[in-house]
């Protein structure tokens, strides 16, 4: 009889502690969450905030793992204030926090903020802009600009309205004023001969020029978890189509969500390699993926739901017509209401990563469970985000 009362109470307690996991796992949502590759590392740790700098070892794609943005030895910044000054920021503000220091930097945000940039934010190397635990928006003037560094995690803000500005003296990513920067077209984060990026559960939307720009032989990108919505010319990748540097671009694109309302550059590739996997397209205006200048594209796993009332149903635009050497590739997509995507190229489009970098994709159809939580994430101490 006591094995039989043992028995049942430990059954009991199972029961209990599923019930709890399900009810942390469908909070809000009406569903359980399916967690990716790069959400199943870190998301169900209750205890994320003490932890935050467990989320460095989970980055996949070309980016790899982030450990450059934690060993030997990191600053741990708050930032109190959303005060801007271009060339003389105080204490407890972000620009101070993102281009005055020196050494590996984490950066966090002691309450919800809205930050207003009178000029861009120049980003340094080995810098980690974490906002986690706070609804933290860049909105209403400059953005983000990563040019020339290397080692840098942009995660959980809301990115939005982001409008030109003027030349004028700006303080550098090296912690130097520059005396007269150039003007800004108005990006939300503008990544410029940088390498080893990693942009993660950020919420992208109307601002006056794209909203991720990656250009000037930056490569060693990963995009993913991100909401790109309510714009135009969503992401350029490649700076024209005479800059031969940037055939050495490579870029992994996984588990954003783009719309709904984009019309097209999703992305918009030239030359490089690009790896689309586990995207879900919610409609475009004229396509989802362009390119020129012979770019490489792995599409793989992808969710592509074309425009209900329109008739561009054709998932990829090729300029002038595509070219001998294009190669772009489509395998376990989802097509529906008539999206197609057309082939080009007969070689090999694997992105050859190393074991750091691979991650397995999905496919397609489990694409809307997985990029369901895309976008700057609402994570509360104490509880999985």
């Amino acid at each position: 009889m006591g094995w039989a009362h043992l028995l049942l109470n430990l059954t009991l307690v199972l029961w209990l502690l599923c019930l709890v996991h399900y009810a942390e796992a469908t909070r809000g949502r009406g569903k359980p969450i399916t967690m990716n590759a790069i959400d199943r590392c870190w998301r169900s740790d209750r205890n994320w905030a003490k932890n935050r700098m467990r989320l460095a070892a989970c980055s996949v794609g070309f980016t790899g793992k982030m450990w450059g943005n934690v060993k030997p030895r990191v600053r741990h910044y708050v930032v109190t204030s959303n005060v801007d000054d271009p060339v003389n920021p105080g204490p407890g503000t972000l620009r101070d926090a993102a281009t005055r220091r020196r050494g590996r930097a984490w950066i966090t945000f002691s309450h919800s903020m809205t930050i207003t940039l009178k000029m861009p934010l120049l980003v340094s190397s080995f810098t980690t802009i974490d906002g986690r635990g706070a609804d933290v928006q860049i909105a209403y003037g400059s953005c983000l600009t990563l040019s020339e560094v290397n080692n840098v995690i942009i995660h959980g803000l809301r990115i939005h309205h982001c409008v030109k500005t003027r030349p004028g003296p700006i303080l550098g990513s090296r912690g130097q004023v520059i005396g007269r920067y150039e003007r800004i077209d108005g990006d939300a984060i503008a990544v410029v001969a940088s390498s080893k990026i990693w942009i993660d559960h950020n919420t992208l939307s109307r601002c006056q020029d794209g909203l991720l720009d990656v250009t000037r032989e930056s490569t060693a990108i990963t995009v993913s978890n991100n909401w790109f919505r309510d714009h135009e010319k969503v992401m350029l990748l490649g700076h024209d189509d005479g800059f031969a540097g940037d055939r050495n671009m490579r870029v992994t694109i996984a588990f954003n969500h783009f719309g709904p309302n984009c019309d097209q550059r999703m992305p918009r590739i030239r030359h490089g390699y690009a790896h689309l996997v586990n995207n879900f397209y919610d409609g475009w205006t004229q396509y989802a993926i362009g390119g020129s200048g012979n770019p490489t594209i792995k599409s793989e796993g992808n969710f592509f739901v074309a425009p209900a009332n329109s008739p561009s149903k054709a998932v990829i635009w090729q300029a002038y017509g595509g070219g001998s050497k294009w190669n772009w590739k489509s395998r376990m997509d989802v097509f529906q209401n008539g999206a197609y995507f057309t082939q080009a190229g007969n070689g090999r489009v694997r992105p050859r990563y190393t074991k750091e970098q691979f991650f397995a994709a999905q496919g397609g159809r489990r694409v809307r469970a997985m990029t369901r939580s895309s976008g700057a994430l609402r994570c509360v101490q104490g509880r999985r985000c």
